[in-house]
């Protein structure tokens, strides 16, 4: 594996925008590369991994209810209940093998994983149906449908946790994917600082090339070295042991340079990846097809209607009227906490902006004192909040069970009543104050085409921590990229932020 490219001093280089290193030099640098342990083998074992967890979820999953089912109908003998055991796990593990649900390109990164799973499964759920209705086995039908279930709950988890491990090394600087990038300076800047952003999902800019000799060896672009040009990157890359070559915007990519360049890439084990020009365009939204030998890449409309909308719809009423029944001792003690704590109301009520911008009434539990607003005109020469928010990580009007509920986000609780009775949703945007919305321009208001969440990208990724640009964008990119799964990949992240506590205040 590369070493890790440490921050240094730099001094500008004249008209290039790049800098130049006052380390040992590229070149020393990439030679070192080139002799390193194998590059990636942190890969196969994390995949043997993945891949035998599947199977002993699925096989344990299959034998308990196998236990069960011979227990709740005794016509069915060893033999039978052996064969049905055999063919559900031979049907499960092989649509996942089919669903490419091991593609070591999906594993430990975003809600594609997820989502290749849940396919997989439910493919087997279907194939096992069409076989129950031709089958004599008593309770074969009730197999089917508990079976799938009961190991998507425990496959889903196990692969949660398989990952916390895996993101933990890659923040630390281990089992990164090496990548030379080779595109203009600015998209190439761009996509160092995503990677860098983002370390969990694996990539590591190590080495740059760009079009001429504006960018000779030597010099150096956010601290990673520029290697050479684009005609160099196929030595480079047998050279380097990079695993990935992402190739970002330039003029210089034709078609045919492209081509050209999967070809100089065969054998080498490393793989060819460009970004196309619509940075922020992604999921599912992104189709890749061929027409006339062409290979073009399509842009769906966002779909806000349509069988998933009604799936998201069923999941918010049951999910939150479950949360309620569950919870009502905890809203009760907090209620009971609050008004012992000061006078006032239990509940605050505050305007917010849902979808198509329809304003509605926001339920929380009260956290400052009641004159709250009066005092907030005081304290606007403090304010820390980000572009059009108002935000102090000491506001003296907060109270102190209100400190607490803030800390836990207990306050949003009462939220799950605006989830039952329609304008909110479990997953979505932050709602937005009038005042906020006001002030969006056109980028911005796109925010209002699907309702407001109780959680949503900003809850799981740092909230009041968070920019306002870096809010603006979260919240963007889930209304872009909206699906199931990354509906349920937010909620079970939102219990780790909650329970960390991590940027509340």
């Amino acid at each position: 594996m590369s070493e890790q490219v440490q921050p240094t001093r730099h001094r500008p280089v004249a008209g290039v925008g790049t800098t130049q290193r006052t380390t040992e030099p590229a070149a020393r640098r990439t030679a070192q590369r080139a002799t390193s342990p194998t590059v990636g083998s942190w890969e196969p074992a994390y995949r043997y991994g993945v891949i035998a967890a599947d199977i002993l979820c699925t096989v344990l999953v299959v034998v308990l209810a196998g236990f069960v089912l011979s227990a709740r109908h005794a016509s069915v003998g060893p033999l039978s209940l052996l064969g049905l055991e055999a063919v559900t796990i031979a049907v499960i593990v092989g649509s996942l093998f089919l669903g490419r649900v091991w593609n070591p390109m999906v594993l430990g990164q975003g809600a594609e994983e997820f989502r290749r799973l849940g396919r997989g499964l439910l493919a087997s759920v279907v194939v096992l149906g069409l076989g129950a209705l031709a089958a004599e086995l008593p309770g074969a039908r009730l197999w089917v449908f508990v079976v799938g279930p009961a190991v998507a709950l425990v496959a889903f988890p196990a692969r949660y946790l398989l990952r916390r491990p895996l993101h933990r090394a890659r923040g630390e600087g281990r089992c990164l994917l090496p990548v030379l990038a080779a595109g203009n300076i600015d998209t190439v800047a761009d996509l160092i600082g995503r990677t860098r952003r983002a370390p969990h999902l694996g990539w590591r800019v190590d080495a740059v090339c760009t079009v001429d000799g504006r960018a000779e060896i030597g010099l150096e672009l956010d601290g990673v070295p520029v290697v050479g040009r684009f005609g160099d990157l196929g030595e480079q890359v047998r050279r380097g042991g990079y695993r990935v070559v992402a190739v970002t915007a330039d003029a210089y990519w034709t078609p045919r340079r492209l081509q050209q360049l999967a070809w100089d890439l065969e054998g080498t084990g490393t793989e060819m990846v460009v970004a196309p020009a619509l940075m922020d365009f992604a999921g599912p939204r992104l189709h890749v097809t061929g027409v006339l030998g062409m290979p073009l890449l399509r842009v769906s409309e966002p779909k806000f209607t349509g069988f998933r909308r009604v799936v998201k719809t069923a999941v918010d009423k049951v999910g939150a009227l479950l949360l309620v029944a569950l919870l009502s001792p905890v809203l009760l003690a907090v209620a009971v906490a609050i008004m012992i704590d000061t006078r006032g109301p239990v509940l605050y009520r505050q305007r917010r902006v849902g979808k198509d911008g329809v304003p509605f009434t926001i339920l929380k539990f009260r956290t400052m004192v009641t004159d709250a607003e009066a005092l907030r005109a005081k304290l606007l020469a403090v304010n820390e909040g980000a572009g059009v928010l108002f935000k102090m990580r000491r506001d003296p009007r907060v109270t102190a069970v209100g400190r607490f509920l803030r800390r836990y986000s207990i306050d949003e609780l009462p939220q799950l009543f605006n989830v039952l009775t329609g304008p909110m949703s479990l997953v979505g945007p932050r709602p937005p104050l009038p005042e906020e919305s006001a002030k969006y321009g056109p980028d911005m208001r796109r925010r209002l085409l699907v309702k407001p969440g109780l959680t949503g990208l900003w809850q799981v990724s740092g909230r009041s921590d968070l920019s306002w640009e870096e809010s603006v964008r979260l919240d963007l990119r889930y209304v872009e990229e909206w699906s199931l799964a990354l509906d349920a990949l937010i909620l079970w992240k939102t219990i780790r932020a909650v329970f960390g506590g991590q940027g509340a205040y």
